[in-house]
């Protein structure tokens, strides 16, 4: 690159390199945004001021305060392109975080009958650039219970009312799980039942997109739920969530959608009579159905945690057993993805083998390489208390598997038959 002597205002003084995003301080002393930020950051968190690089001056620790030095950007930038036969690179032009106002009126006008689909929109921009100033301006103004007032509105006047997939959108890339955010909604039945609506209404257009970003709401929602709440849902809810796994299988949903229901069945399973409800709706079939054709591995993941759920109440062992792949796939599943799978495995064999143990199941067992992956697991670099589960249903069924070539001879005499 050729000698070039730049300005010495261009420089930042805290960098020392050519200002991308010139901003000047109270002080009035002009500095690129990211230095200054980061120079604002490193304040002690209670401290309200710090001081100004150049000055030595109290200066605010709100980068609100920082104003834009378009003036200066400007120059910059046309230097930058007059010399860029010199090697100097262009500057492009940056993007600025909305002030909190103008969010705070975009919010407001969600709750206008008129006004509401255009700001959604507009909200919805803010929040797809995926920029966190953003997004922490949006909670702070009360974005998540605005969003959530519209939902719910959309379910009381039974209307897919348009800006229903931004508000859906919004809430889920927003939501942090703040204390004033779980108590809007831990207890918010309203907001279930118009999720639960959606998932279940016929759609013209966007069906897909819509009722992911639904479930995902509902992912964000059961996670904070009280007790209360959860184990108050009712059968048609779980029924829903069934019929998303469905769909998975028939590819009339998105992966998201799946990882989202199976997550919230993980979260409603240890509350109230809910394993008896998922197991009536039918979950335990799509699950294994799910699971055949299957090849990623948080889904893998889930699915075995549900299924080691429900297979606690001898309803769910049944209904597992009564699928011809049940066995086969947890089997497959073991030692093949991950160590949170292996542990709902051995919980699931465990379940399987205290309670549902015929001999018809215990040769099941054994023909599809349940009893080998059980041997695998004591060789394997397992924790120890898998391995203890391992050796312990082995050693139950011991006379039943003692004939098999997969069994070595230490592992049976180990634990001599009584």
């Amino acid at each position: 690159m050729d000698e070039v002597e730049i300005p010495q205002y261009f420089l930042c003084p805290i960098s020392l390199m050519i200002m991308k995003d010139p901003v000047t301080t109270v002080t009035g002393i002009t500095y690129d945004r990211e230095s200054i930020e980061m120079w604002l950051l490193t304040v002690e968190e209670e401290a309200m001021t710090t001081t100004c690089p150049v000055t030595k001056q109290n200066l605010p620790r709100d980068i609100e305060l920082l104003t834009p030095n378009h003036m200066l950007r400007r120059i910059i930038q046309a230097w930058c392109i007059a010399n860029a036969s010199k090697g100097i690179d262009r500057i492009p032009t940056p993007k600025y975080p909305l002030n909190k106002s103008h969010i705070l009126r975009l919010v407001r006008q969600v709750n206008n009958d008129k006004l509401c689909v255009e700001a959604l929109r507009k909200i919805d921009v803010l929040v797809i650039e995926n920029n966190e100033k953003n997004k922490k301006c949006l909670e702070e103004v009360g974005a998540i219970k605005a969003m959530v007032t519209f939902i719910v509105k959309s379910f009381k006047e039974r209307k897919l009312i348009n800006g229903l997939e931004e508000a859906l959108r919004i809430f889920h890339l927003v939501w942090s799980s703040t204390i004033e955010n779980t108590q809007l909604v831990k207890e918010n039945r309203d907001l279930i039942e118009a999720i639960s609506w959606i998932l279940k209404s016929d759609m013209t257009k966007n069906q897909v997109v819509i009722k992911t970003q639904a479930m995902m709401v509902l992912k964000n929602v059961t996670e904070v739920s009280s007790s209360n709440l959860l184990s108050g849902l009712n059968p048609e809810f779980f029924q829903e969530l069934v019929n998303t796994l469905r769909k998975e299988s028939e590819h009339h949903i998105s992966q998201q959608a799946t990882k989202g229901a199976l997550q919230v069945l993980i979260n409603a399973c240890p509350w109230g009579r809910n394993k008896h409800k998922i197991i009536e709706s039918g979950a335990i079939f799509e699950l294994i159905e799910l699971e055949l054709g299957n090849i990623e591995k948080r889904v893998s993941e889930l699915v075995l945690c549900v299924l080691a759920h429900l297979c606690t109440l001898a309803d769910g062992r049944a209904e597992f057993l009564k699928h011809a792949g049940g066995l086969s796939v947890v089997a497959k599943r073991t030692l093949r993805v991950s160590s949170s799978t292996d542990d709902c495995a051995i919980q699931i064999f465990g379940s399987i083998s205290r309670c549902s143990a015929t001999k018809e199941v215990l040769m099941e067992m054994l023909r599809v390489g349940a009893v080998s992956k059980l041997c695998m697991v004591i060789q394997a670099s397992c924790g120890e208390y898998l391995k203890k589960k391992a050796m312990e249903i082995l050693k139950t069924h011991s006379n039943v598997w003692s004939n098999s070539p997969c069994i070595q001879v230490y592992l049976l005499t180990r634990y001599p038959r009584q």
